[in-house]
C-alpha cells in the first residue's frame, strides 16, 4: 500500500506538471513554423488577435465621432478631420498607371460605360480597363489634361483618376490589335485622347447642404456643430471641389444643375453630373473637359453659377489655401502649370498650353479666391 501510494502521488506531481506546461504554452506565443504560409507572415497568436480587434474597433469608433472642433483658427479644417478624408489616388500609384497605359497595347474597344458615343471603354494588355475619350474638338482633351494636371498643382490630384494622354495611329504598336474597331469609330488618324483609370463600383453624389436646396448657403464653421463625422468628411472634399470648378471654370458638375433649376426643381435633389463616390467614400471628380479652356470660353454664361457656389465656401484645406497664397503671390500660376504639364505628359505639344489670354485668366481666377479666403479669414476673426 506505500508503494502504491508513492505511485499516486508521483503520478499526480507529473499531471501537474503537464498541466502548468499547457497553461505557459497558451500564455506565450508559439514560435512560426512556416512562414511561407499565408503569404509569407507569421501566424498570429490569440493575443495578437485580440489587439487587431481592439484597434478595429478603436478606428471605428473615430470614423463614427465627430471631432471636437471640426474648424481650427476660424476658416481651415482641423487636421484631425483631414486625416479622416479616404486618400484617393495616391499620387505614386497614379504615376505607375499612366506610365504602363502609354507603354500598354489596346486589347479591345467596347461601346458605352464611358459617357458619348464617340467614347470608348478599352481593355488594355495587362488586362486593366480605361475610358478613351475622343473629343467633340481637341480642345476638350486638353481641357482634361490641364485639369489633371492643375488639381496636381493645388494638391487635389488624389480626387482625379489617374489620366494619360495617347496618339490614335491605326498602324502603331499600341492600337495594332484594335484596327478594325478603329475604322467603325470614326476617329481621325492622328488625333489625341484621353486615357482615363477605369474604377469600379463608384456610385452617384447628391449634393449636400447648403448646396443641396438650390441657392448655395454659406458653409462656415458656425454652420457645422453637431455634424457627423461621415458628412463632415465629405463637406472637406466638397470645399475642395467647389474651388476647383470656380479656377477651372467648369460648368458641367454643379454649375450645370443650378442652372437646371429653372425647369426643374428637383434637381439639386438628383445625382450631382460628373461626381461619384468610391466604396471608400472618398469623392472621385470625373470628366473635367469643360475646364480651362472650353469653360473660359463661357464664363459669362456660366460664372453666375460658379461664383456664388465659390462664395458660399469659408472652410478651407489649410493646403489648398496655401498653395494658392504661393501661386497669387508669386503671380506665375499659368508658368507653374506648364512646367508641370510638360514634365509629366508626353503628348503635351501636340495639344499645346493654355493661350495669353487663358493664362491671365487662370491668375486671375486665382487671385479672386485668394482674396475670397483672405476675406473669410477677417471675418472669423471679427465674430
Amino acid at each position: 500500500m506505500e508503494r502504491g501510494g508513492r505511485a499516486a502521488l508521483a503520478l499526480g506531481l507529473l499531471l501537474l506538471l503537464l498541466l502548468l506546461g499547457a497553461l505557459l504554452a497558451l500564455r506565450e506565443p508559439a514560435p512560426a513554423r512556416d512562414e511561407a504560409r499565408g503569404g509569407g507572415g507569421v501566424q498570429k497568436t490569440f493575443r495578437a488577435l485580440l489587439a487587431a480587434g481592439r484597434d478595429q474597433q478603436q478606428q471605428q469608433e473615430r470614423e463614427e465621432d465627430p471631432p471636437a472642433a471640426p474648424v481650427r483658427r476660424g476658416i481651415f479644417w482641423s487636421r484631425e478631420l483631414e486625416a479622416r478624408v479616404p486618400p484617393g489616388f495616391a499620387a505614386e500609384e497614379a504615376a505607375a498607371w499612366r506610365a504602363a497605359a502609354r507603354g500598354a497595347r489596346v486589347a479591345s474597344l467596347e461601346r458605352g460605360g464611358c459617357g458619348r458615343s464617340s467614347n470608348r471603354l478599352a481593355r488594355l494588355s495587362d488586362g486593366s480597363r480605361a475610358c478613351v475619350r475622343y473629343g467633340v474638338s481637341p480642345e476638350q482633351i486638353q481641357g482634361e489634361a490641364l485639369s489633371y494636371h492643375l488639381a496636381g498643382l493645388l494638391g487635389m490630384q488624389q480626387r482625379l483618376p489617374p489620366m494619360a494622354l495617347a496618339l490614335v495611329e491605326a498602324r502603331g504598336r499600341q492600337w495594332e490589335p484594335v484596327r478594325e474597331e478603329l475604322r467603325g469609330s470614326h476617329w481621325a488618324e492622328g488625333a489625341v485622347v484621353s486615357l482615363t483609370r477605369w474604377v469600379d463600383n463608384l456610385t452617384a453624389v447628391v449634393a449636400p447642404a447648403p448646396w443641396g436646396g438650390g441657392r448655395p448657403r454659406a458653409l462656415a464653421a458656425g454652420e457645422l456643430s453637431g455634424l457627423p463625422a461621415a458628412q463632415l468628411v465629405e463637406l472637406v472634399q466638397w470645399s475642395d471641389l467647389i474651388l476647383f470648378d470656380y479656377l477651372t471654370a467648369n460648368f458641367d458638375r454643379l454649375a450645370s444643375n443650378l442652372f437646371s433649376l429653372q425647369w426643374d426643381p428637383r434637381v439639386m435633389r438628383r445625382a450631382t453630373s460628373n461626381l461619384l463616390r468610391a466604396p471608400d467614400g472618398g469623392l472621385v471628380f470625373m470628366d473635367n473637359e469643360a475646364g480651362l479652356v472650353h469653360g473660359y470660353r463661357l464664363l459669362a454664361t456660366w460664372d453666375p453659377y460658379n461664383e456664388p457656389l465659390l462664395r458660399s465656401v469659408c472652410v478651407f484645406r489649410e493646403g489648398t489655401a496655401r498653395r494658392l497664397a504661393e501661386l497669387h503671390r508669386r503671380r506665375n500660376a499659368a508658368a507653374e502649370l506648364r512646367r508641370r504639364y510638360r514634365a509629366r505628359e508626353p503628348l503635351w505639344a501636340r495639344l499645346g498650353f493654355l493661350s495669353e489670354r487663358q493664362a491671365e485668366l487662370l491668375q486671375a481666377r486665382v487671385d479672386f479666391v485668394h482674396r475670397h479666403i483672405a476675406q473669410c479669414r477677417a471675418q472669423a476673426a471679427a465674430l
